[in-house]
Parts: C-alpha cells; structure tokens; sequence
C-alpha cells in the first residue's frame, strides 16, 4: 500500500503541474473567451480534487503517521479556496471592466495559493517516499521513556 501512495501521490504532484500548464494555455488564448480556462478549471475541480482524496485514502491505509494524512488532505482545501479567489479577483473590476490593481493582485493571490499547494503535495511526495522504503529488522530505534526499562 505503501508503494501505491507513492504512486498515487507522484500523479497528483503532476495534476499540479499540468495544472500550471494549463493556466498558461488559458492566458496565452487568443482571442481570450470565457473557455480559455476551461481545461485548467476541469482539471482544477475535479481531477485535482480526486486524486487528492485518493492520496489521503492511501496514505490512511499505508498507516502513515497522523501528521502525513492531514498533509495529504490540506490541498482538499486550498484547491476550494482557489475559485473563491478568482471569483473576489473577477468582482474587483472597475465600472467597465478593466482590471485594477486590488483585482490583480487578489488574482496574484491565486497563483500564490496553488503554489502552496504544490508544495505541500511535495511534501507528501517526500514523505510518501520516505514510509516506502524498508528498514532493516536491526535498524529499527527502540524508543523508550525515561525512567522505563529498554
């Protein structure tokens, strides 16, 4: 199972990537629509979300430590919080439509948040790693209390 999380992690770590490829496609558009976006946000909202609860799922049934599931759960949230932002960015045009510069840097905002994002999955990706690889029988710490007999 373990093997499978690292698996399913290095997929999400490059859903994160397309993910960035795929905002480029959508700002280099010509002419710009309303679809220029649209791989990037299908790929934002549900294959990103996907294989984040599929890494979290893995990473529950490898019986990694506490602390790695609730890392493979976080993008969960930050990917939520990414069309907030966008949205708070789109709203914040003048009278005609043009962008301002609260607009622009609540959309700053966005590309900043996917960018934790990733990190975080790196993390996991690591970390995911790290729990695959086995220890030998000997070189497992005994870890005892003070006071207590080893």
């Amino acid at each position: 199972m373990r093997k499978a999380l690292v698996i399913i992690s290095a997929l999400l770590l490059v859903a994160f990537a397309v993910q960035f490829v795929l905002a480029a496609v959508g700002g280099f558009t010509r002419p710009a629509g309303d679809d220029a976006y649209a791989l990037h946000s299908v790929n934002g909202m549900a294959v990103i979300p996907l294989l984040t609860l599929l890494t979290a799922l893995f990473a529950a049934l490898a019986k990694a430590p506490g602390k790695i599931i609730g890392l493979a759960v976080l993008p969960i949230g930050l990917v939520a919080l990414q069309p907030l932002i966008a949205m708070v960015a789109e709203a914040s045009t003048d009278a005609s439509g043009v962008s301002t510069p609260l607009g622009l840097t609540i959309g700053g905002l966005h590309a900043l948040n996917g960018i934790i994002a990733v990190h975080v999955v790196v993390g996991v990706h690591r970390a995911a790693r790290q729990l695959a690889v086995p220890v030998p029988a000997g070189a497992a710490r005994l870890v005892t209390r003070e006071g207590e007999p080893a």
